[in-house]
């Protein structure tokens, strides 16, 4: 018998954007799938007036803490008030710069934001952001060549989300829709640069994709042609047979999330540039 979802108050106090906290708060309830965070962040907490303020609501609503924050004394702070209220709290970036320190033999800078300067990265991620918006869905695909990935797929595998998470690793993404019986744009087919991987997915989950898309619109003829499982499979072995000819790696997204499909293309691209470098390229 399955056991009935219980909740919990989940205090994210950083002095920055607070998105690392995120990410690792995340990471560890997604371990308990009858236990759900309610999620409390508490950005650029810089001051004890702030610090005073967070803990008039931790009050009221107790549960786990965990903070980033590399000004000493409010980090005792919260660590003492935490103490004091007897509940559990933890500094997530700390025990990381402890081995950093012991590793590199000097101590962290303690600068807040640091991760969010204006550096050269920062400007490619936006430089690669524009491109993928600029590229989405098949559009001016007569510079292709200038991406770095370009994805490609039937209707619905996820091209789009996906492309712009690796823009935001900074990746140039462009995205191409596959149609049945419809060749490739030329550009795609002769570009070198560019890593191109075909995204797929099971009929099924296409299907109820498509479904959900166009819920509450007229279910006319090309309705159900768009949801027809029979159709998407014809769609799908085109896709495949392209993915073939071309020498195109093939990722099947039916049971990835965003994040792992741009995991296993990112692991690609680095086996690709690896291997250019190996024979000379």
């Amino acid at each position: 018998m399955q056991k009935p979802q219980s909740f919990f108050h989940l205090h994210l106090i950083s002095d920055a954007t607070g998105e690392t906290l995120l990410a690792a708060g995340r990471a560890a309830a997604a371990q308990y799938k009858n236990a759900r965070a309610i999620e409390h962040i508490y950005p650029l907490i810089r001051t004890e007036k702030q610090l005073a303020r967070v803990f008039e609501e931790i009050d009221r609503q107790p549960g786990i803490v965990l903070y980033t924050i590399v000004d000493q004394a409010l980090a005792r702070q919260i660590d003492e008030r935490c103490q004091t209220m007897g509940l559990p709290v933890v500094s997530v970036l700390e025990p990381v710069l402890g081995v950093f320190q012991s590793y590199l033999g000097t101590p962290a800078g303690r600068r807040v934001g640091a991760q969010h300067v204006l550096d050269a990265g920062y400007f490619q991620r936006i430089d690669a952001l524009n491109f993928t918006m600029e590229h989405d869905d098949g559009q001016l695909p007569h510079d292709v060549e200038e991406a770095d990935v370009v994805l490609v797929g039937v209707s619905r595998t996820s091209k789009t989300p996906t492309s712009i998470y690796l823009a935001n690793r900074g990746v140039k993404t462009a995205n191409v829709p596959i149609v049945l019986d419809v060749p490739p744009p030329p550009a795609l087919l002769t570009a070198r640069h560019p890593l191109i991987v075909c995204l797929v997915a099971s009929a099924e989950r296409i299907s109820l994709v498509r479904q959900n898309r166009v819920l509450g619109t007229h279910a006319d003829d090309s309705f159900d042609i768009y949801t027809d499982r029979a159709t998407i499979g014809r769609e799908l072995s085109y896709a495949r047979q392209l993915s073939t000819r071309h020498g195109w790696p093939l990722i099947d997204v039916t049971r990835r999330s965003i994040e792992e499909t741009a995991a296993a293309i990112m692991a690609l691209r680095a086996e690709t540039r690896s291997s250019g470098e190996e024979d000379g390229f």
